[in-house]
């Protein structure tokens, strides 16, 4: 039997590549002969760069940016492997970077009392981005998930070249506070090496730039917006989106998911021309997540949480979709099911053993836990293998 284990990363416990072994340890417990296929997944958040690399094949490549509040930091960034070129792209030849602007811009780079979407910019992004075209490559698949900032991409547009300028024509400081003062914008300095590269935006959300559905008032009070300063940034956003599309003749107000990481998704598409697509669809492509399911006579998937997220754009939700096309069965590894709605696409779903830890207990023995339930997965299998006399 073929089992493939394609995972996202367990947030806050484990990466993907961390619950794919967890999960293949219990399954090897289980099902000793069974030949196990380990592809991390991930949605264009946290462990995009990984997961890219490791399936291909590829290697990384450290650079020093800055972080939301101007700090310098060390992100990480990747090169595909095995020849590969960037999903959707009807030229071949090009060589494929995956940069995460979560490493450079991510909320994980801040403690909490530093939260300031007021503050906090995209620059190091677009450093990483800069750095791509350094390094020679002119297709990048840009993953934005898990961001700090709420200011349109315009940190990553002024790292490029751009000039963001007040009435005065002073550049704008950082942070999405600033663009309520915007007055035109001048791209005469922008790295002219954008014209000839492809960027591919992996989102994980729809979010419009701005309203009730937009950056700010979604997301903004998990960066460290109060409800006033979030309806601030809202407008600040909005009369960013009028000066974008005056000066440079881009709509980014009208285009679903150009909210996607406190707005960088719209300076993407402002400022390098930037296609945006679904972080798994871009990730599943780029790893051929499609010919693997199809070798596979199994396919184990799993997330920290199934709940009434995870049917929207969730990498367990897209193995799921794609098994099923294949006509393969596909179980969910899980740390907790919040949603039964959320556990139907799955012939099986295996959660963390109730009552087998507090809290901070199954945080600190997550990989332990995850293998238990991967285990209870493998005898899952073994029973139905045995029942239809396999």
């Amino acid at each position: 039997m073929r089992i493939l284990v394609a995972p996202q990363e367990f947030k806050g416990t484990l990466s993907a590549r961390e619950a794919a072994e967890a999960i293949a340890l219990g399954l090897r417990r289980s099902l000793p002969d069974a030949e196990l296929d380990l592809l991390p997944l991930a949605d264009g958040g946290p462990g995009t760069v990984e997961a890219l690399v490791e399936a291909t094949a590829g290697r990384y490549v450290e650079t020093e940016v800055h972080d939301p509040l101007g700090r310098p930091v060390r992100a990480r960034w990747g090169a595909l492997g095995d020849g590969r070129t960037a999903p959707s792209s009807a030229s071949g030849g090009l060589r494929t970077s995956v940069i995460e602007m979560a490493a450079a811009s991510g909320l994980v780079l801040l403690r909490p009392e530093e939260r300031d979407p007021q503050r906090a910019s995209t620059s190091g992004t677009g450093e990483l981005l800069r750095a791509a075209l350094d390094a020679g490559y002119r297709r990048v698949i840009a993953g934005v998930g898990g961001s700090a900032t709420n200011d349109g991409g315009a940190g990553l547009a002024q790292a490029l070249g751009a000039r963001l300028l007040d009435e005065h024509s002073s550049d704008l400081p950082p942070g999405g506070a600033a663009l309520a003062r915007l007055d035109r914008i001048d791209v005469a300095g922008l790295d002219g090496r954008l014209q000839e590269t492809e960027v591919i935006v992996a989102a994980d959300v729809t979010n419009p730039l701005c309203g009730p559905d937009g950056a700010s008032l979604v997301y903004g009070p998990q960066k460290g917006a109060s409800e006033a300063i979030a309806r601030e940034l809202d407008a600040a956003l909005a009369h960013y989106a009028e000066v974008v599309r005056r000066d440079l003749g881009v709509d980014v107000a009208g285009i679903p998911g150009a909210g996607a990481a406190g707005g960088l998704a719209a300076g993407l598409i402002a400022f390098c021309g930037a296609e945006l697509r679904p972080g798994f669809d871009v990730v599943a492509e780029a790893v051929g997540l499609a010919e693997r399911l199809r070798r596979a006579d199994l396919v184990v998937t799993g997330e920290g949480r199934l709940d009434r997220q995870t049917a929207f754009g969730k990498t367990t939700a897209g193995v799921a979709r794609l098994a099923r096309e294949a006509g393969k069965p596909i179980v969910a590894v899980v740390g907790s099911v919040a949603d039964a709605d959320a556990a139907r696409p799955f012939d099986a779903v295996f959660a963390l053993t109730p009552g087998l830890a507090t809290p901070e207990e199954a945080i600190e023995r997550a990989a332990e836990l995850v293998a238990a339930a991967g285990e209870q997965a493998g005898a899952w299998v073994k029973e139905r293998a045995d029942a239809d006399g396999n």
